[in-house]
């Protein structure tokens, strides 16, 4: 069986939806195939999701923000949408899931934190559905 791809899309592609992208790589250890993009891209990521990402001990390098498609979307078996809303395309046969979780646009340093938690147990359910074992056990 292929790896399932797993497409997380917000506004600007450079904080939550890149949060989302790097957990997941690390959560999955290769099981899928994880993009992100945004409906509006940025033209750099959040300096301060970036930061949290860093004191937990991700990398971003080689991260920038990308362009929502039809393309991207037909491409993968699960859409993760978190603010995009009408802007996503929607094709048959995909699953749609709508996260909604604050945009850490303009938030300090501790109110990105939380967001990335919320992220972070966002990731390690949706995981957990796709049946690999990633779930409440705290596993990183």
């Amino acid at each position: 069986m292929s790896r399932p791809v797993v497409l997380f899309a917000c506004i600007h592609n450079g904080g939550r939806s890149l949060a989302a992208k790097v957990l997941t790589e690390h959560y999955a250890h290769g099981r899928v195939e994880v993009r992100s993009a945004g409906s509006e891209p940025g033209s750099s990521l959040n300096p301060v999701v970036v930061e949290v990402l860093h004191e937990r001990g991700f990398s971003t390098a080689g991260e920038a923000p990308e362009l929502l498609t039809p393309e991207v979307v037909r491409a993968a078996d699960v859409v993760v949408t978190m603010g995009c809303g009408e802007t996503c395309p929607v094709f048959p046969g995909k699953t749609y899931e709508d996260w909604q979780l604050d945009d850490p646009k303009d938030q300090d340093l501790d109110a990105v934190r939380r967001n990335v938690d919320d992220i972070d147990q966002c990731v390690r359910d949706l995981l957990a559905r796709l049946y690999l074992g990633v779930g409440q056990s705290g596993m990183s």
